[in-house]
């Protein structure tokens, strides 16, 4: 069984197969073990180098991967929940969407700050290193988190005000519009979005315009430095699918009333599925440097179990 949320926030029922169910979710189950694998892999070869655990572009960009990591896991779990029990417990539910939401609204903020960086260090090369430090990435990451936490503690408190004990003890199809359902609520997230969003944008396009400013200038090619705050603009865009979730789903339900279904399950793995399978290929993999030790560890992957076979 799925399901969809109308405008009205009420739930609209929609029957599958056993074997359509079944096989959509070993579909998304198989998906995120991949993406989870690739995303590993990043996070174990930056772990395993100073040269990228020191430097503050591959520190935000593997807090990026992390980030996206949790936000696939919420996904996937939220998914194969809604076919296995359909509704369950308000609290358990509360907890999976505040971390949903938390993860959310970091990307864009990772995408400006990673943004920023490129910025830095096309237009101020010689004062990269002074500027960009560890500590001052720490720093940066910390205040990530609280404009993150700020706007969503505060749907919590009101959801604990608002509504009696007993609601936390029942059982709702879990979606953010069947918990955080007041009206104040809903308006908040839709101001909060609009900032966020606006405030990214304007920071891709003034670093994109400064790179160029900075590179006719000095008459030299930051191509590179360009094409990498276009990708920024593009990872932005399929993020922002995420905001344009219930807008999307309630459009193709009234164009394509008897599809809703196939359509809908394609929507959630555009919008869910690949952004996370995308970052590592856009960030990661392109990098030369990170290229590098992803070859030394596959390599040595390779050389490790063709010895175990051998010695088989």
């Amino acid at each position: 069984m799925n399901f969809s949320v109308d405008t009205n926030t009420s739930i609209v029922l929609l029957k599958e197969s056993f074997k359509t169910a079944l096989t959509k979710n070993i579909i998304v189950v198989a998906l995120s073990i991949i993406i989870s694998y690739i995303n590993g892999v990043m996070v174990h070869t930056f772990l395993r180098h100073e040269i990228l655990n020191e430097d503050p572009r591959y520190m935000l960009f593997i807090h990026m991967v992390l980030n996206d990591i949790i936000q696939l896991m919420i996904a996937v779990t939220l998914h194969v929940l809604s076919y296995v029990f359909y509704a369950i417990n308000v609290s358990f539910c509360c907890l999976l969407l505040m971390i949903a939401i938390f993860c959310t609204q970091s990307t864009p903020l990772y995408l400006a700050s990673m943004a920023i960086e490129c910025y830095i260090a096309v237009c101020y090369p010689l004062r990269h290193a002074q500027i960009c430090t560890v500590r001052r990435t720490y720093v940066l990451l910390a205040l990530i988190y609280t404009l993150v936490a700020l706007p969503a503690l505060p749907d919590l408190i009101l959801l604990l005000a608002l509504d009696p004990l007993n609601f936390f003890r029942s059982t709702v199809v879990c979606v953010r519009e069947t918990v955080f359902r007041h009206p104040i609520l809903q308006q908040k997230k839709d101001i909060t979005d609009m900032v966020f969003l606006v405030f990214v944008w304007f920071i891709l396009i003034f670093s994109y315009l400064r790179i160029l400013m900075a590179a006719k200038a000095a008459k030299s090619d930051s191509q590179k430095a360009r094409n990498t705050i276009i990708l920024h603009a593009v990872q932005l865009l399929m993020s922002m699918l995420t905001y344009l979730a219930p807008v999307i789903y309630n459009s193709l339900l009234y164009m394509f009333p008897k599809y809703f279904v196939e359509v809908r399950f394609t929507a959630y793995l555009i919008v869910q599925i690949l952004p996370r399978f995308l970052s590592p290929f856009i960030y990661g993999v392109r990098d030369q440097t990170f290229r590098k030790y992803l070859k030394k560890y596959f390599c040595n992957i390779t050389v490790h179990n063709r010895n175990v076979s051998m010695s088989i």
